[in-house]
C-alpha cells in the first residue's frame, strides 16, 4: 500500500484505548532479511513492537541491531520479507516515507548539523512556514515545547549546535526525533553520551511517552536501564533474533549468554601490580587552561592505569586534549620520561618519543573519517611508514591491516569497507587500531566504552591489560564508575576544573566516586 494513503486511513481510524495499547502491535517485521553484497546482516527476523510499550533490543556490536533500525527507518531496503505498520504492509523508499508512516529514529551516531542552530536542527525537515518562509516565531515556540519535553528547557534555541557539549547535543537529537509526533520512536543508545542527571530525566521521559501510548524501541548496552524500562526484550546475535521475551523472564547472565553464545566468567581482567619504585612516564605540574583547568598536578607510572572521574563537564575532556597538544595557551609544566615538553600540537605528541595516542570521546566525528575505508582510517597515523617519496608498500600495508583487524577482532567484510558502515563497537576498535601499530608510551582514553556492548567491552579491557604489560601508561576517563573501580590502579576525581580527590585501594569504591564527584565527605572502608 502507498505510504501516504495508509497514513491517511490510520488518521481516520478510531483512537485506541489504553487497554488496546498493551496488545496491539504497531509494527511487525515478517521474515525480514538484509544483505550487504554477499554478507547477510539480518536473517529471517520476525519482530513485533506494541503501542504503549518499551521493547528493548539487546545484542553485541555487529549483531545486526543497526541494520534492523535502519530498515525500520527506511534507510535500508530488506532483501526479503516485509514491514507492517498498523497492520498495513508498507515499503519505504527512504527515511522520509518512514517518518510519514510514524516511525522516527534517534541514532547512536548523531545527525545534527554543527553550523545550524538548535531550532533549525530540530525542525529541519518540516519547519512551520508563513508566506513560503520559515515562521521564526512558530518555530521557536515549537522548539521550546520540544526542549521542555526532553528536559532542556534552559537551552537557547538560537545556540549553534557546534557550541553544545556532547550530552546537550544528544538531547537536541531526541527532541528532533519527537518533532514529527511519531507513533514509534526508536532510541539507539540515546543515553550513552548523557550525564547521570540527564540520563535520569530521559528515562523518566521515555516512561511518560510509553504511558501516553507511544511505541518505543529501545537499544542500550546498559542492563540497568533495560531492567528499569523494558516491557519486552529481543536478543540478537550474528544477524538473527535469538529470542523475544517479557522483561524479567531472564537474568542478566542468561541474557549475556544469549548475546554472546557463551558465558563470561569475569567482566574485568585482573590488574597487574605496579612496583612502588617505578618511575613516572608523565608528570604534570600546575597545568591550567582558560579558566577550565586550574593547577592540576599528577603523574602516571609505566604500566599504570590511572582513571579520571567526576561529573561530566568538570574539565576531564579538556585535560586529555591539553596533554595531547590540542589546546593552545596552556600554563604549567608537562614532563615525559623526566624531560620537559611543550604540548604544542597533536602531531608533535604522535611523532616524538616518548609519544602519546588519544582516543576521543566522539569517535564518529573526531576519531574517524567516516567516508574513508576502514583500512585508510587504520593507516592514518603511521601512513608514512608505508609510503616514501616515490613508492607505496602495499604488502606491508596489507600485513599491518590484517594484523590489526585480527588483533582487535574487527567485524569487517574487507579493509575497503567504509567506516560509516560499521557498528559503533567496531568503529571504536578501528580508532584503537589506528594507534597500535607500535605501543604508545602514553595512551589517553576519553570514555572509550561508551555505547559498547559487554563482549566488546571485555575485549577492550583485555587489550588495555596487554598494553600495560608492555609498559604503556594509560589515562582513562570513564562515565562508568564500575569501570573506574575495576580497571584502574587509582582514580583522579575532577571537580570544577581541579583534582578534588585521589582514590585508590580500599577507598576506591562506587560510593566514594559519587561522593567525590559531588565534593562530599568520603566513606571509610
Amino acid at each position: 500500500m502507498n505510504v501516504q494513503s495508509a497514513v491517511g486511513a490510520a488518521v481516520k481510524a478510531a483512537p485506541r484505548t489504553s487497554s488496546e495499547f498493551a496488545a496491539e502491535p504497531i509494527l511487525r517485521m515478517c521474515n525480514l532479511s538484509v544483505n550487504y553484497g554477499p554478507v547477510r546482516a539480518l536473517s529471517g527476523v520476525d519482530l513485533s513492537v506494541r503501542a504503549g510499550s518499551i521493547h528493548a533490543i539487546i545484542g553485541e556490536n555487529g549483531a545486526g541491531k543497526s541494520t534492523l533500525l535502519k530498515t525500520m527507518a527506511g534507510i535500508r531496503k530488506p532483501s526479503q520479507g516485509h514491514i507492517e505498520v498498523d497492520g498495513r504492509k508498507l515499503e519505504f523508499s527512504n527515511a522520509h516515507q518512514a517518518m510519514i508512516a510514524g516511525i522516527s529514529c534517534v541514532f547512536q551516531e548523531m545527525s545534527l548539523i554543527p553550523d545550524l542552530s538548535v531550532a533549525d536542527n530540530i525542525l529541519l525537515v518540516n519547519p512551520p512556514r508563513r508566506f513560503g518562509l520559515v515562521n521564526r516565531s512558530a518555530q521557536r515556540s515549537r522548539v521550546l515545547e520540544l526542549l521542555q519535553r526532553v528536559g532542556a528547557a534552559d537551552m537557547d534555541p538560537d545556540t549553534m549546535v557546534r557550541d553544545l557539549a556532547l550530552s546537550k547535543r544528544q538531547l537536541v537529537e531526541i527532541a528532533k526525533g519527537l518533532a514529527s509526533d511519531p507513533k514509534l520512536l526508536i532510541l539507539d543508545e540515546s543515553t550513552s553520551a548523557l550525564t547521570n542527571s540527564d540520563t535520569e530525566h530521559v528515562l523518566q521521559m521515555v516512561k511518560t511517552l510509553r504511558d501516553e501510548g507511544l511505541a518505543i524501541l529501545y537499544v542500550s548496552h546498559r542492563m540497568g536501564e533495560i531492567r528499569e524500562l523494558a516491557d519486552e526484550c529481543s536478543v540478537f546475535r550474528d544477524g538473527q533474533k535469538i529470542e523475544s521475551f517479557a522483561a524479567n523472564d531472564h537474568t542478566d547472565n542468561e541474557i549475556v549468554e544469549m548475546m554472546l553464545g557463551r558465558s563470561i566468567e569475569a567482566s574485568f581482567p585482573p590488574l597487574a601490580t605496579v612496583a612502588v619504585d617505578t618511575k613516572p612516564v608523565i608528570e604534570i605540574e600546575n597545568l591550567a587552561w582558560d579558566g577550565v583547568l586550574t593547577n592540576i598536578t599528577a603523574s602516571i607510572k609505566k604500566g599504570e592505569v590511572v582513571g579520571i572521574g567526576g561529573l561530566d563537564g568538570q574539565g576531564q575532556h579538556e585535560f586529555l586534549m591539553a596533554l595531547f597538544g590540542a589546546l593552545k595557551g596552556l600554563e604549567g609544566i608537562v614532563r615525559l620520561n623526566g624531560q620537559e615538553v611543550q604540548p604544542q600540537s597533536p602531531s608533535a605528541r604522535i611523532r616524538k618519543k616518548p609519544n602519546m595516542a588519544y582516543v576521543p570521546e566522539d569517535r564518529g566525528t573526531h576519531g574517524l573519517v567516516q567516508q574513508m575505508s576502514v583500512g585508510d582510517n587504520i593507516l592514518l597515523v603511521d601512513k608514512e611508514t608505508y609510503h616514501d617519496d616515490f613508492w607505496r608498500h602495499p604488502t606491508q600495508e596489507k600485513d599491518r591491516l590484517n594484523a590489526a583487524i585480527k588483533k582487535l577482532k574487527i567485524k569487517v567484510s574487507s579493509p575497503k569497507q567504509p567506516a560509516f558502515a560499521l557498528s559503533g563497537g567496531n568503529q571504536q576498535k578501528v580508532v584503537l587500531a589506528k594507534w597500535l601499530a607500535d605501543v604508545p608510551d602514553v595512551l589517553l582514553l576519553d570514555d572509550p566504552t561508551r555505547g559498547i556492548d559487554v563482549g566488546t567491552k571485555q575485549e577492550i579491557f583485555e587489550l588495555l591489560q596487554e598494553l600495560v604489560a608492555q609498559g604503556c601508561a594509560i589515562l582513562l576517563y570513564s562515565s562508568d564508575y564500575q569501570e573506574l573501580c575495576n580497571c584502574c590502579h587509582r582514580v583522579l576525581v575532577f571537580y570544577e576544573g581541579k583534582i578534588s580527590h585521589e582514590l585508590q585501594g580500599a577507598m576506591l569504591s562506587e560510593n566514594n566516586l559519587i561522593n567525590a564527584a559531588f565534593n562530599l565527605e568520603l566513606q571509610a572502608p
